[in-house]
């Protein structure tokens, strides 16, 4: 009998603390969030100020631990969003360009010249195209909460200057892997040549391709010019909205407060984002002049070109994308 009650005590010893490591198991939680780029670009600066925003007011319940350079998917940005779809990511601010094959919706925002400026993406951010795009992200098993932006794309090659479609012929331009990319530059007469980030860099080195499409920032930061691409045209043929979204079990396993207070912390972060990538346009492209590129801008004749050897795009893919979204886009940026 008196070696019962020092068992018994032990027993209750460890069950207790079995009970406080379930405890603060529970109360201390991490989890991932998938970003393409690092935090020397806006798009990973994204990501970490979302990190940062929930570290001070989720009183240690939740942590986000961030991994770039698509990290969790081996480097293949393309499979970002069936990833954390599949649970193999918890969180991500990811680009509606990679997003796109598994959400046609999101082809919206890279239909070429269909957003001719930051008004519009607002616009249709927004409003009420940017509400069903956020639906049908749900509809695929993410939950979408709040927008980022990339910014809008422009044309480097090294070749020489681009001011009208016929400039582009033959012309091996690196694209990110959508088939509308395919399209659109086809449509421009160049070869479009598919390949993710990680491998665009050295391909443009050797000359294995003659240009890329990106926003300024990630010329600037990722100093493309130092890879042969002496020639920059601002053509803001699309832009490349983020999106920060969460898995749907990973969202449903969080109490009402986590997830009210990491919504209200990624549209923060989104907000603050946008306004920074918008901010050092200026700068960022009087930088790039400075290193020696050569930057064409493009009267309203030479856009309409553009525009006009593109539109057989738009016939083949608004139907993917859906006629009702396409027309609330239009609605938007036309309202008011």
């Amino acid at each position: 009998m008196p070696t019962t009650r020092p068992i018994a005590r032990l027993v209750a010893t460890l069950a207790g603390a079995a009970l406080l490591t379930s405890a603060l198991s529970a109360q201390a939680r991490e989890l991932s969030v998938s970003t393409v780029l690092s935090d020397a670009f806006p798009w990973g600066q994204a990501a970490q100020k979302w990190a940062d925003l929930v570290a001070e007011r989720s009183d240690g319940e939740l942590t986000l631990r961030v991994y770039p350079n698509a990290q969790l998917v081996s480097g293949d940005q393309t499979r970002e969003f069936s990833a954390m779809r599949s649970g193999l990511i918890d969180l991500a601010v990811g680009s509606t360009i990679n997003w796109s094959p598994q959400v046609p919706a999101l082809n919206l925002f890279s239909l070429p010249f269909f957003l001719p400026d930051e008004a519009a993406v607002d616009a249709v951010t927004g409003g009420e195209a940017g509400e069903m795009i956020f639906s049908a992200i749900e509809d695929k098993g993410v939950v979408p909460l709040a927008w980022g932006e990339n910014g809008f794309r422009q044309l480097s090659n090294s070749s020489g200057d681009i001011d009208e479609p016929a400039d582009l012929e033959g012309l091996k331009i690196r694209v990110v892997g959508s088939p509308l990319f395919q399209d659109t530059f086809t449509a421009l007469g160049a070869n479009p040549t598919q390949m993710s980030w990680a491998d665009a860099k050295p391909a443009l080195t050797t000359g294995a391709v003659d240009g890329q499409e990106n926003p300024l920032s990630v010329f600037d930061v990722a100093r493309i010019d130092q890879v042969g691409q002496t020639h920059l045209t601002l053509w803001n043929y699309m832009n490349d909205p983020l999106v920060f979204a969460s898995n749907r079990q990973v969202w449903g396993s969080l109490t009402e407060e986590q997830r009210e207070m990491l919504r209200e912390t990624a549209i923060e972060a989104g907000a603050w984002e946008i306004a920074k990538t918008r901010e050092e346009q200026a700068g960022r492209l009087e930088a790039i002049r400075e290193r020696g590129v050569t930057v064409t801008e493009l009267d309203d004749s030479q856009y309409q070109a553009f525009v006009e050897a593109t539109d057989s795009v738009h016939e083949k893919w608004v139907p993917r994308i859906g006629e009702e979204i396409v027309e609330a886009a239009r609605g938007d940026i036309d309202a008011p």
